[in-house]
């Protein structure tokens, strides 16, 4: 038999079954924790750190941290606001996004989390990283220079014989997700277009395929990052 717990997030009262990750754990109860790496039905890695949070007033990754019996969960305090702030804004100094000519805008987590956040311009300087364009496969175009480094593609996009497609390779401030040569060759229409899917920001782009859904019509056109979850709340 499955045990309910309960526990608060900033002081609002909670139930989830016992050993749900908090993440998802706060979307059953209407709380919005935002993420980049994490993915429903993807093991969580905590590789992006927006989703920390304070338990007992220790900063932890809400995706991989499981709620228990009494947790006190702070998620909206000044501090962890500021945190993931500066997340975002070095996110988007390290790499270079120009989101107006991106195919993923109003559908990149990335930008949606920018206008969240309401970062016009970030305080950091820009790195303007000299990175190149991985076009080797037939159907997928990789651009490292909008990646952001958390490894959904790598954790989620296997072939048909579960061999991981996509790996890190070179290393420190040089280390970018690669394609498998032989296996990028090898993709089906279906797994290139999941991998475009899976990606937050528009690193991972369907070749010869673009603006489906016209600009203005496009998920975080409609409404903010995390409204959908906000909103069980209001309605409840």
């Amino acid at each position: 038999m499955n045990q309910i717990v309960k526990f608060t997030i900033d002081g609002v009262d909670c139930m989830a079954e016992k050993g749900t990750y908090i993440v998802d754990a706060a979307k059953e109860n209407g709380i919005f924790i935002p993420t980049l790496c994490n993915y429903p039905g993807v093991k969580p890695k905590g590789s992006c750190r927006i989703c920390s949070v304070k338990i007992n007033g220790r900063l932890m990754t809400a995706c991989t941290t499981p709620v228990s019996e009494g947790m006190v969960i702070e998620n909206h305090s000044e501090e962890i606001e500021e945190l993931r702030k500066s997340i975002i804004e070095l996110l988007f100094v390290e790499g270079n996004h120009f989101c107006p000519a991106c195919e993923k805008g109003g559908n990149c987590e990335l930008q949606a989390l920018a206008y969240r956040y309401k970062i016009m311009a970030p305080r950091y300087p820009f790195a303007f990283p000299q990175r190149e364009v991985d076009a080797s496969s037939p159907l997928l175009v990789k651009d490292q220079n909008r990646c952001i480094l958390c490894k959904r593609c790598i954790r989620a996009i296997k072939d048909e014989k579960d061999r991981t497609i996509f790996a890190y390779k070179k290393r420190s401030a040089r280390v970018e997700i690669g394609i498998d040569p032989k296996l990028g060759k090898e993709l089906t229409p279906e797994t290139a277009q999941k991998a475009m899917d899976i990606c937050p920001v528009g690193a991972l782009l369907v070749r010869e395929k673009g603006f489906d859904i016209p600009i203005g019509e496009r998920k975080y056109d409609k409404m903010p990052i995390g409204a959908d979850i906000e909103k069980i709340v209001s309605n409840s």
